[in-house]
């Protein structure tokens, strides 16, 4: 009878506390959101991965090194290829790769595979 006392009352020790603990884990303050190294995202980057990547493996524009003015051109030679892309598509996607792969921006090492 002791033992299923005890067990009893640890049972309902249980219950009360649950609802403590519930509530002090919702009102504990959040932690900031970690830091992460990847860029800002630039709305030319879908447009990159979604038209040059049907083509080209990311080493296209990570080993290029051109600024904006020479992604242009590259993007405008892809058109006379067959690219089907607008000049709004072509100048977003330059200044993308011009920004995040120009000759000033830091090397990117190539995923793992």
């Amino acid at each position: 009878m002791r033992q299923l006392l005890a067990v009893f009352s640890l049972i309902l020790a249980i219950l009360t506390l649950s609802p403590a603990l519930l509530s002090a884990q919702e009102s504990a303050p959040k932690a900031a959101p970690q830091e992460s190294a990847a860029p800002a995202p630039n709305p030319g980057r879908e447009l990159v991965l979604a038209k040059c990547g049907q083509c080209h493996t990311d080493s296209m524009w990570r080993d290029q090194r051109q600024d904006a003015r020479a992604w242009e051109a590259t993007l405008y030679r892809m058109v006379g290829r067959g690219a089907l892309w607008t000049g709004e598509d072509i100048k977003t996607m330059a200044a993308f790769l011009g920004t995040d792969f120009g000759p000033s921006s830091p090397r990117i090492k190539p995923a793992a595979r």
